[in-house]
């Protein structure tokens, strides 16, 4: 891995070795537009990720230069109408590539999945159509990069406590208030906003960058994505069009509904992270020798590879059941919070498993296991934390409400 006189990483010539792994032929469910997509972006990781992504993280620097990488192979909204920036494909699709991300590496999926889950999806479904036409192409080519503001310092698991609002100022609205832990922020174009209202009711607005009072700081200091730029929001008296507030829904409803679009990406991302750290566990168990033989041979590491792919493979089917049920509009949220909670936790749990098996190898740069593995403890816990996914499913199947 080199760098240039400029600062910018060159790639390195150590190649990825990736294979699939398809334990029960999960892809005789897929169609042949699903495989194509899925090759083509697992090709782009390989050429354009790998290489470069080690130094990247080293360096807590995001690539930014990815961003039009991911529009030109359709990762921005690949499940929304081609007309408005999406790629027309359905929402297996759509998990399919998340996936292929994610196996790079969980900052570049979030890259993606912001732009298209959390900006471009708000824009589509609660938006007029002049947002539509407006911000929409843009975002899907990239021209924009866009990043979505929920979550506060003090709010996090409970939105509807937050305190970012807006008053009534003419055709403006003044908007007062400051959002955390936001991917993409100190890059972004455009902000989705969502804050209350005079009454006291949430809405969605779209803040460009450039408005005065607006300003987007970087975090600093993650041991987590660190290949992913994240800041806050902080809105000083800022002056919003009103005809850049979100029309077509008030409340909750808005944000939450695509916090299911993203955490239904990352059900299937994590996956990706999980299936590298396999591969890469699964290929040094039979070149590392031991005892006059690779370690592959001895029990304990067989029950680790065999544990390993027996979880991946209960995820790769929960995952494309999910996706049916999204294909067909009736995946409800309980489901979705269902499959992030385990496949995320899965996927910790194996690159956890995969750094032993890597032995004092596995906290180095030459392998991704240990890059996953500090990713995936954000993974965890963005979007709705572990606990708080468990909690939707236990109040699902009992009707009773343990959050407050």
């Amino acid at each position: 891995m080199n760098s240039n006189i400029d600062g910018t990483i060159t790639k390195s010539q150590k190649t990825d070795l990736y294979e699939g792994h398809d334990y029960y032929n999960v892809d005789h469910l897929l169609s042949e537009d699903h495989l194509l997509a899925r090759d083509a972006v697992r090709q782009w990781v390989k050429q354009e990720v790998s290489p470069i992504i080690e130094e990247y993280s080293n360096r807590a620097e995001c690539p930014y230069h990815l961003f039009k990488g991911l529009a030109e192979i359709g990762a921005f909204g690949p499940s929304l109408p081609e007309e408005y920036g999406g790629g027309g494909m359905d929402e297996i699709a759509y998990g399919i590539i998340m996936q292929e991300l994610e196996r790079g590496d969980s900052g570049v999926r979030s890259m993606a999945s912001v732009q298209g889950s959390l900006v471009m999806y708000p824009i589509y479904r609660f938006g007029s159509e002049e947002q539509r036409k407006k911000y929409l192409p843009k975002l899907g080519s990239g021209e924009f990069i866009g990043c979505f503001g929920l979550t506060e310092p003090d709010h996090g698991s409970n939105p509807g406590g937050m305190i970012t609002h807006f008053k009534d100022d003419g055709d403006h609205v003044i908007l007062n208030g400051a959002k955390m832990w936001i991917t993409n922020s100190p890059v972004a174009d455009i902000a989705v906003v969502w804050a209350k209202n005079p009454e006291g009711k949430i809405q969605g607005l779209i803040v460009e960058k450039g408005m005065e009072g607006f300003t987007a700081p970087e975090i600093h200091g993650k041991w987590s994505l660190r290949a992913s730029i994240t800041g806050e929001l902080v809105f000083e008296d800022v002056r919003v069009p009103k005809e850049n507030i979100l029309p077509n829904v008030v409340g909750l409803k808005g944000p939450l509904s695509c916090l299911s679009k993203a955490r239904y990406g990352i059900a299937w991302g994590a996956i990706g992270a999980a299936l590298d750290c396999y591969d890469s566990a699964l290929r040094y168990s039979l070149q590392r020798e031991q005892f006059g033989k690779p370690i592959g041979g001895f029990q304990l590491t067989q029950k680790k590879l065999a544990e390993m792919i027996t979880e991946i493979t209960k995820a790769q089917l929960l995952a494309w059941r999910l996706g049916t049920l999204a294909n067909d509009g009736k995946a409800t949220p309980a489901q979705i919070s269902m499959a992030k909670r385990n496949n995320v936790h899965m996927a910790l749990e194996i690159a956890r498993e995969a750094r032993q098996i890597h032995g004092g190898m596995g906290i180095t740069n030459e392998y991704p296991i240990m890059r996953h593995m500090m990713n995936l403890e954000t993974v965890l816990t963005y979007e709705g934390t572990h606990d708080i996914h468990l909690l939707i499913t236990g109040m699902d199947v009992t009707g009773l409400n343990a959050f407050k």
